[in-house]
């Protein structure tokens, strides 16, 4: 994948063979962790869902790239980073750790964001993996980004694939995004799983809606691009 700044991208992948990626409530929970510190420091969460066996991420990308330091000292710092600045900072330091600390601040090399979905998705299966006692790959071999903010990065099957009729779009650079949004907080009514998008707890609808103060999206970018109002 390559994600340019500035742009709008649909992130997606679905199970092996379409199977489940989530087994309960905490997987739902230890995936958005996944997502805060993973995604964040590169870009703006427009809007996630989270099915049972696939997931849809929109973001704007604000950085492709960031250097090993900044990706480990991000501000969206988590529970799970912050344990890997302890264990750095720790008092009773090791030849081993005094090296690894050393590598960290003389280390110059970039960690893309592609790199970063990467990470996003081995380390979330290797603990579903250890939780559930299963071995293998849980996702597909390779997660989708389509970026909905450059017409030619959009052919009409794909939006003929997911509506079924085709769009007639005057500024796509402004419509595509819209259609996505929509898009994807709408797959979980497409799929029966509840009746209207606000019902399903998975998804951030319901933050756009007042119904819950997520700090995963940011309502003033989508704003910029009228995806919420």
């Amino acid at each position: 994948m390559l994600f340019e700044k500035e742009h709008i991208y649909h992130i997606f992948n679905q199970g092996n063979n379409r199977e489940k990626i989530f087994f309960n409530h905490e997987n739902y929970l230890l995936f958005l962790r996944k997502m805060e510190k993973y995604i964040l420091p590169y870009a703006d969460i427009l809007a996630w869902c989270l099915m049972p066996n696939h997931f849809h991420i929109m973001v704007y990308i604000t950085k492709d790239s960031l250097s090993q330091r900044e990706a480990i000292f991000t501000k969206t710092e988590t529970k799970d980073s912050l344990s890997q600045m302890e264990a750095i900072f720790t008092k009773t330091e090791t030849k081993d750790s005094l090296t690894q600390r050393e590598t960290i601040f003389t280390d110059h090399k970039e960690r893309t964001f592609n790199n970063s979905i990467g990470y996003l998705i081995r380390s979330y299966t290797q603990a579903v993996n250890k939780s559930e006692n299963r071995t293998g790959s849980l996702f597909k071999a390779h997660t989708k980004a389509e970026c909905v903010t450059k017409c030619e990065g959009i052919t009409s099957s794909y939006f003929n694939t997911v509506f079924g009729t085709q769009i007639n779009v005057r500024i796509p650079e402004r419509e595509y995004p819209v259609i996505c949004w929509n898009y994807i907080h709408n797959n979980p009514v497409k799929a029966k799983l509840v009746e209207k998008p606000e019902d399903y707890i998975y998804s951030s609808y319901r933050d756009f809606c007042g119904l819950r103060n997520g700090k995963l999206i940011n309502k003033i970018r989508a704003k910029e691009f009228g995806l919420f109002l």
